[in-house]
């Protein structure tokens, strides 16, 4: 796995569109973990942008390509999986590749000590603000907190895992454990994204009008 500590403080639609490149031009698993430019909330690609909006003023919204619920941004640790189908995590089941994932994150979650993380056992809701409905494999605390989630999307080319901790952490050393854990071995990578490929996604896909208000 390649970990890859984008400097790069993003726009919510830029951020979108590098983990699309990523997912369309590697040939191994990449963990990209980052930041974003401005104040963004996300929301998942069947969700409604009137209910977003509804949820937390004063931030911009971009729709993901990932499923999921309603995400604030503006004070989590956000990271992204991008996993190409030649490999077994990317050719589960959703909710498989969603509890291996979380498994993971668990553990070393249970690391950084707190709040006695485990998996969910079932769901509170469905869509809405993602961190007030937890749904089976989140990430929960000992009275029920819900302390990570994350959204997937797969296709030919394979899983896109796209995940928010609602601890924010400003040291290397999750991401570094959460890798480690993920795969055999891992070494630490830097991209420099094709940016006219970003910027034309941008344009067409995240940053259009028409795909954030497509519902």
């Amino acid at each position: 796995m390649e970990l890859w500590f984008d400097p790069v403080a993003r726009s919510g639609p830029e951020a979108m569109a590098v983990d699309q490149w990523l997912l369309e031009t590697r040939d191994l698993p990449i963990m990209r973990v980052y930041s974003w430019k401005g104040k963004w909330g996300s929301l998942g690609y069947f969700g409604s942008l009137d209910d977003a909006k509804a949820s937390f003023a004063d931030v911009q919204w971009v729709r993901r390509w990932t499923g999921g619920g309603i995400v604030d941004h503006r004070g989590d640790w956000t990271y992204s999986l991008m996993i190409p189908r030649k490999f077994e995590v990317a050719r589960m089941r959703g909710g498989q590749s969603y509890r291996a994932i979380h498994e993971i994150l668990v553990s070393v979650l249970k690391d950084e000590g707190g709040s006695a993380p485990q998996l969910a056992s079932d769901s509170r809701g469905v869509g809405g603000v993602c961190f007030e409905n937890p749904v089976e494999f989140d990430v929960v605390g000992g009275l029920g907190e819900k302390l990570a989630g994350a959204a997937q999307r797969r296709c030919s080319l394979g899983l896109l895992h796209q995940g928010s901790v609602a601890a924010a952490d400003s040291s290397r050393l999750r991401a570094e454990l959460f890798a480690e854990r993920l795969a055999e071995s891992w070494f630490e990578s830097a991209f420099s994204p094709d940016q006219e490929r970003v910027d034309r996604l941008v344009e067409t896909r995240y940053g259009a009008p028409g795909w954030l208000h497509r519902r």
